[in-house]
């Protein structure tokens, strides 16, 4: 059960419990001095506007009820701490045995953001560096910096093509 690098799983808990079970851990990690072992601890959240008496109010609502989402190095120390956490329920997993969540889990879940540093902008000349079309040279027509894409203009049969890239999939021509 032991690894070193810290992965995010998802722990269950008693529904209504998920912030109680969040701070919980939280102290226990603080007093324990662990913070090696246990990175974060998050109640994903979301905001959602309510209609109530015609007045449009904010309210912040949990996207998975009953869930608590931790960063953590898994080994027996750690997986004991979280278990016995009062309102944890345990692990997601097989028979309660924690499986940590994927890349592409995490990134959909939207719990850890990946920055990208662009060098470049739109009018742009830039190669592009990973996908069906690389090697290819283009010029940037959009950057979408919120959903980590780009657009760019590229010479395919005679013709000006566009394409819809991650941010990391061109790089600047120099």
């Amino acid at each position: 059960m032991a690894d070193n690098e810290a992965k995010w799983y998802v722990v269950h808990t008693y529904s209504g419990y998920e912030n109680k079970v969040a701070s919980n851990l939280a102290t226990t990690v603080e007093n324990r001095g662990l913070k090696d072992l246990i990175q974060e601890i998050r109640v994903p959240t979301e905001k959602v506007t309510e209609m109530k008496d015609n007045k449009a109010k904010e309210v912040e609502r949990k996207i998975f009820p009953g869930y608590v989402i931790v960063k953590m190095v898994m080994n027996d120390d750690s997986w004991y701490i979280v278990r016995n956490i009062r309102g944890c329920t345990g692990f997601v997993g097989p028979s309660s045995k924690p499986v940590a969540l994927t890349d592409e889990e995490v990134e959909r879940l939207g719990v850890e953001t990946k920055t990208v540093e662009i060098n470049y902008e739109v009018g742009d000349s830039v190669r592009i560096t990973d996908s069906p079309f690389e090697d290819s040279v283009g010029i940037v027509e959009d950057i979408d910096i919120q959903n980590n894409t780009v657009r760019v203009i590229i010479q395919m049969f005679g013709r000006e093509t566009p394409v819809e890239l991650e941010l990391s999939q061109v790089e600047p021509l120099e």
